[in-house]
This record gives C-alpha cells, sequence and structure tokens, in this order.
C-alpha cells in the first residue's frame, strides 16, 4: 500500500539514497532542501525549498496525513576543542537538533493524523565511541539521541521514533575526508570490516526503522563497519 514521507534533506547522500528506495517501494515522498531543483523529476515527488536554519518550516504545503518523517541534515566538523568557539557550537546545534525539533513540530500534526507512524532521526557513531575532534558533533547529535528516546516514549504507541548512528559514509558532506584513493583506504583499515559506508547502506537500515520495524522504537542503530567491536570498556 502507498504511503507519503517525509525526507528532510533528500536531494543528497543519504537522504537522496532513501528517497529511491522510497520510490521503488511505490510511495509518495514529499522532500525539503535548500536545492529542491535537485530533486527526481518524478510523479511520486513533491520537492519544496526549506532552509533548516530558519523558522519557517512549510507545514501548510504538508498533506493532511504523513506516514513518517526523516530528518537527515548534518555537518562533519571536525576540530581541536580549544579552537571551536561558540559560533561553531551553535552551528552544529542549529543545524543538527533545532532543525530536526522545527521539522518534528511542524511535521507533528500530519504524523498523528497517520493510523501509524515513524520518525528516523541521524546521529554519528561519535557519540557512542569517543574520537577525538569530534566534541560539537558528538555533542549535538548526543542530543538528538536524547530526543530519539524521549519522543520514543512521549508518542508511542502510535508513533514510532528511532535514529541511525552511521560512522564515516561517502557522502558529499564527507568528501575532503575521503576525497583521495589513500584517505579513503586510511579510513576504512580503521574499521574492522575494513571499509567505509555507502547511502544505501545507511539507507537501508533507515527504511528498516520507517517501514519494518515495528516492535523497534527509542533505539540508535549502529551502521558502523565494526567500530563498535573495538570499544574497550
Amino acid at each position: 500500500m502507498s504511503k507519503t514521507y517525509l525526507i528532510v534533506g533528500g536531494t543528497s547522500g543519504i537522504g537522496a539514497a532513501l528517497l529511491g528506495k522510497l520510490l521503488a517501494r511505490g510511495h509518495q515522498v514529499i522532500q525539503l532542501s535548500r536545492h529542491p531543483e535537485a530533486a527526481p523529476d518524478h510523479p511520486a515527488v513533491t520537492s519544496l525549498h526549506w532552509d533548516v536554519r530558519t523558522n519557517d518550516f512549510p507545514a501548510d504545503a504538508l498533506p493532511t496525513t504523513l506516514d513518517g518523517l526523516v530528518y537527515c541534515p548534518g555537518t562533519i566538523r571536525l576540530r581541536p576543542f580549544e579552537r571551536l568557539g561558540e559560533k561553531e557550537w551553535m552551528e552544529d546545534l542549529e543545524i543538527n537538533l533545532l532543525g530536526a525539533v522545527r521539522a518534528l513540530q511542524g511535521a507533528m500534526k500530519a504524523l498523528k493524523a497517520a493510523e501509524s507512524a515513524g520518525i528516523v532521526l541521524f546521529s554519528t557513531v561519535a557519540v557512542g565511541t569517543g574520537l577525538p575532534f569530534h566534541a560539537s558533533i558528538a555533542s549535538a547529535k548526543g542530543a538528538v539521541e536524547g530526543l530519539t528516546r524521549s519522543l520514543a516514549a512521549e508518542l508511542a504507541p502510535r508513533i514510532r521514533v528511532n535514529a541511525v548512528a552511521p560512522t564515516l559514509t561517502a557522502t558529499p558532506l564527507a568528501e575532503r575526508l575521503i576525497g583521495n584513493e589513500s584517505k579513503r583506504t586510511a579510513a576504512a583499515d580503521r574499521h574492522p570490516l575494513r571499509t567505509i559506508g555507502e547511502p544505501e547502506d545507511v539507507a537501508g537500515a533507515a527504511l528498516w526503522l520507517l517501514e519494518d520495524a515495528r516492535m523497534t522504537t527509542g533505539q540508535v542503530i549502529r551502521v558502523d563497519a565494526g567500530l563498535a567491536t573495538l570499544r574497550t570498556g
């Protein structure tokens, strides 16, 4: 049965991969991004402009019912702690946490109108695995994980809320970290599976949480190429 999903950030990387998977299942997709023209030209896709850093969420443009929402925007800011100014901390919080809050609050009426709905947010493995130079992004995404668990309790039983925590993934956002073969190999070798993620890998986990995981809520699913196996404590 065709459903209607909202993806924030569906024009590149993981969001674009997930949009393609939802279309392949015959669903309708509304995608919001700063570059709506980059969305697929497909009759099942409605693409609208929204910058997550503003408060003007286009709630009036949404249908009366949404079967799910996925919030994809994020940042990768790797910098020594002492070189992080308040501006950088606030930017990471704005995009990763507050943008998600704005989207969820703006779409909540439509989500609650569904018989059941799924919400998927994005964290990072840096929250659960201490990594140097990740203080700002790990803090912002840690807040996203807290939001995930809190809303899972608050919105049950009709709305499930989960998050995906990927490791380094080959998206445009990560290009500077894996922009050549030597960087990509070095990044892959830091993982037990000796690989880094592709957008489709992470989108597959998000799709499962969105559509098929009817018994799962309040969880953070790691897509980490084995990094969790390296924990020592």
